[in-house]
C-alpha cells in the first residue's frame, strides 16, 4: 500500500525560533514588527521555513508542550506596539514592561504587568473600535464557539479561583455539564468576553504574520504535543475522551521511560486518551485539533509520535517514569481518517527515542518524514549520521530539547569530540557552523538550524532541558544579533542553498 502523505518531495532549509524568543522591548518575543524583520532575514538568507514550538497558552513552567488548550493563542504573543498603534494603548501604559531584560523572558513579571496592560486595551476596544473591527470580533466568537466558548469559562473559572487547577475547583464545577448550569455566564461575563478578545486579537495578529510570511514564500512549520495538559479546557470539557475514573482523576499519565534525556524517565502527568471513545467517534476531536493547526501553520510536526503506536502508561501517583507499561495506541486508523478529511495534510513525525520496528512500520505507512538529530549521530547512534540520512526526513543538529552546539561539543567526552572532528574533517573550533555546512549537504529534504547555532551561542542560550520544571523558554534574540547574522551569513546560507540545492529554484 502506498504510503497515506508523500509531501516532502523537494529539498530546502528551515530555522527553529519560538516566538517568545524575538527581540522586542516589551519583555518577551511578540508577533508584531520584529516578527516580520526574521521573515525577511530568512527570505535573504534563502530560507524557506520557519519552525516553531506550540503556541498556544501556557500555565506553570511555562512550557509550550503544556497549555490550557490545544485550540487557542499564547496571549503572551499579542504585539502590544500593534494595539499603541491602533490606539488602544498609550506609550505610558508599557513603562514598566519596558524596563524588562531583553537578553531573556521574565515570566513572572509577565504574569504581573502584561495582564492589566492587555485589559485595558480590551476596555480600550470596546469603546474606541471601528464597527469593521467589532463586528469582526463578533464573527470570530461565532466561527470558533465550539472551542472557545468553554475555553473562555474555563480561564474565567481559573481566574476565580486564583489559578488553581480544575480539579481542585469546587466539586460541582469540575463537571463542565455541571458548571454551565451553575457557573452563570452572568457572573464570569466580563473576563469570559476579555479572553475571547485576547482570542481574537492573537488570531487576528498571527494569521496577518502568516500571510505575511507565506507572500514572501516562508511556509511555518508548526508543532503540537500529541498529549494535552491535565490542566485544560480540553480535558475539563471532554474528560470521556480521556483514561479518568468517575471522579475525574486520571488512571494513569503520560511520560516515556529512562533514556537519553533523563535516568529517571520523564513524567509528563499527562491524561491518556481513551482510544476506544475516539475510534467511536470517528476520531473527530483530532481532527477538529488538526483543522485548528493547519489555520496556523502549514506544516504540523507531532510531538511523540511514537505514542499513536504504543503508549507508556504510568501510575497516576508515581513520582518518576520507572513503573510503566506499554498500552497500544490507535496506530494507522487515525491517520486514514486524517487523510480522508485532509488529503494534502503536510505531517512529521517526531519519532526520536526509543523506537521499535512496528512504530517505524507506523511511520512509513503514513509516509511521514520523521526526524534525524546530528548531535546522537556524533555520540554513537549512527542512524543519526549525515550518510545514513533518508530523504523522507527533516535534519536538526539538535532540536529545542538539546543544548546548543557548542554546549553540546564541550560536554562530551574526547572520544566523541575526536570523531566529530575526523568524520567531517575540520579543527573543530566552529562546531555550529560544521554541523550546519554538514546538514545542508545531508540527503535529509528539509535541514532545520536552531537560531542559537546560527549565532554559535553557548549551552546559555540552551531553550529546554527536560525534566527541569524551571528555568526553560527564557532565551532571547537581540536585535543587533539578528541583524550582525544577516550581514554577516545570509549570503553565505544562500551560497550553501545553492550548492546543496536548498536555495529556492537551485534544483
Amino acid at each position: 500500500m502506498a504510503p497515506l502523505f508523500q509531501w516532502l518531495q523537494n529539498r530546502s532549509a528551515g530555522v527553529l525560533l519560538h516566538p517568545t524568543s524575538f527581540p522586542g522591548s516589551t519583555g518577551i518575543g511578540t508577533i508584531g514588527r520584529d516578527a516580520r524583520h526574521f521573515i525577511d532575514f530568512l527570505v535573504e538568507a534563502g530560507v524557506t521555513t520557519w519552525q516553531v514550538c506550540p503556541l498556544g497558552p501556557t500555565g506553570f513552567g511555562d512550557s509550550p508542550y503544556q497549555c490550557f488548550s490545544a485550540f487557542a493563542g499564547n496571549p503572551y504573543l499579542i504585539d502590544l506596539e500593534t494595539l499603541l498603534e491602533e490606539g488602544l494603548l498609550r506609550e505610558d501604559d508599557l513603562a514598566e514592561l519596558r524596563r524588562l531584560p531583553i537578553h531573556r523572558v521574565d515570566y513572572g513579571a509577565q504574569w504581573i504587568l502584561r495582564w492589566p496592560v492587555l485589559k485595558k486595551a480590551f476596555r480600550n476596544f470596546l469603546s474606541d473600535a471601528s464597527r469593521a473591527d467589532k463586528n469582526a470580533f463578533v464573527a470570530f466568537k461565532k466561527e470558533r464557539k465550539e472551542w472557545l466558548e468553554p475555553y473562555t469559562r474555563f480561564i474565567a473559572l481559573k481566574k476565580k479561583f486564583e489559578g488553581r487547577s480544575w480539579q481542585e475547583w469546587p466539586q460541582e464545577l469540575k463537571f463542565y455539564g455541571e458548571a454551565r448550569k451553575l457557573a452563570a455566564k452572568s457572573e464570569l461575563a466580563d473576563e469570559m468576553e476579555a479572553e475571547a478578545w485576547r482570542q481574537f486579537e492573537f488570531f487576528r495578529q498571527w494569521l496577518s504574520l502568516k500571510h505575511y510570511a507565506n507572500s514572501r514564500g516562508i511556509q511555518i512549520f508548526g508543532d503540537i504535543p500529541i498529549f494535552v495538559a491535565m490542566d485544560s479546557a480540553d480535558v475539563w470539557t471532554h474528560p470521556r475522551l480521556f483514561e479518568m475514573d468517575a471522579n475525574l482523576n486520571p488512571r494513569y499519565v503520560a511520560g516515556v521511560p529512562p533514556d537519553y534525556f533523563a535516568a529517571d524517565g520523564q513524567l509528563w502527568g499527562n491524561p491518556l486518551y481513551d482510544w476506544k471513545r475516539h475510534r467511536a467517534t470517528n476520531y473527530s476531536w483530532w481532527l477538529a485539533r488538526l483543522r485548528a493547526s493547519f489555520e496556523l501553520y502549514d506544516i504540523v510536526r507531532i510531538d511523540h509520535f511514537r505514542g499513536f503506536d504504543e503508549y507508556c502508561r504510568i501510575p497516576a501517583n508515581a513520582i518518576n517514569a520507572r513503573e510503566y507499561n506499554w498500552a497500544p495506541g490507535p496506530g494507522l486508523d487515525l491517520f486514514e481518517s486524517i487523510k480522508l478529511e485532509f488529503p494534502d495534510a503536510r505531517l512529521v513525525a517526531e519519532d526520536l527515542g526509543i523506537i521499535t520496528d512496528s512504530v517505524r512500520e507506523l511511520v512509513k505507512a503514513t509516509g511521514a518524514p520523521g526526524m534525524n538529530v546530528l548531535q546522537f549521530g556524533f555520540e554513537g547512534a549512527a542512524q543519526y549520521l549525515p550518510h545514513n540520512g533518508t530523504q523522507n526526513s527533516v535534519l536538526y543538529p539538535g532540536t529545542h530539547d538539546n543544548d546548543t552546539a557548542w554546549g553540546w561539543f564541550n560536554k562530551q567526552k574526547e572520544s566523541v569530540q575526536d570523531f566529530f572532528r575526523r568524520y567531517l574533517r575540520v579543527p573543530g573550533d566552529a562546531v555550529p557552523w560544521d554541523m550546519i555546512r554538514s546538514g545542508y549537504a545531508a540527503p535529509s529534504r528539509l535541514f532545520v538550524v536552531p537560531m542559537q547555532d546560527l549565532l554559535s551561542l553557548g549551552s546559555e542560550a540552551r531553550m529546554n532541558t527536560p525534566g527541569q520544571a524551571v528555568g526553560n523558554w527564557q532565551w532571547r534574540l537581540t536585535r543587533n544579533q539578528l541583524d550582525t547574522l544577516w550581514t554577516g551569513s545570509a549570503a553565505y546560507l544562500q551560497e550553501l542553498g545553492t550548492l546543496h540545492e536548498r536555495y529556492p529554484g537551485s534544483g
